[in-house]
């Protein structure tokens, strides 16, 4: 029997080795503010944001099946649920609330009451299209991916923009059966 995901993160967040919390926020406002002032264009910042946190996921994977002891799991509701509650948890040390299931079960909203990488930022007027968390949308794409789910990632509400919480809006695409690479002899 596969061991049981655990219900929430803390465990997890609390073995975890971590970096100063200022320290880690003020860095990726410096990453920001490079990308910002070497692309001139908020859009491509967006983007490049998105593609820095794919690459993340990508690995961070790993690392989260390795230490959370979560087993497959059984679909989208599922995985926004452990998202939710142990990854967000784990690497940034909040939890986060999945709300607004669509009929069919593949789109889901993931809010955020408190988000560590927005400590000490203020949005300048010209940023105003700027998602500068970006990096979390690209994040949970690329980790997910991973686990043979494509997904499309948007940001729904941004504290930074005046809304009351931060809400990303995960959809899934497809999924993505497994192949592995070596057939067996019969």
């Amino acid at each position: 029997m596969a061991p049981l995901a655990p219900k929430t993160g803390d465990p997890l967040f609390a073995n975890v080795e971590r970096v100063n919390a200022e320290l880690f926020t003020l860095t990726y406002g410096a990453i920001v503010r490079q990308l910002l002032a070497d692309l001139e264009e908020v859009e491509e910042v967006n983007k490049q944001l998105d593609l820095m946190g794919y690459n993340i996921g990508v690995r961070l994977i790993d690392e989260f099946l390795a230490k959370s002891n979560v087993s497959r799991c059984v679909d989208f509701k599922e995985t926004a649920d452990i998202i939710a509650k142990v990854g967000f948890k784990m690497f940034l040390g909040v939890t986060a609330t999945v709300t607004n299931w669509n009929a069919e079960g593949t789109t889901c909203s993931l809010v955020l009451e408190d988000n560590p990488l927005v400590d000490f930022v203020e949005l300048p007027d010209t940023c105003q299209g700027l998602h500068y968390c970006n990096i979390l949308s690209g994040v949970l794409r690329g980790a997910l991916e991973m686990v043979s789910m494509k997904t499309e990632i948007t940001w729904v509400r941004d504290m930074l923009h005046g809304d009351d919480a931060y809400e990303l809006q995960a959809k899934l695409v497809k999924q993505v059966p497994e192949e592995y690479p070596y057939k067996d002899d019969d």
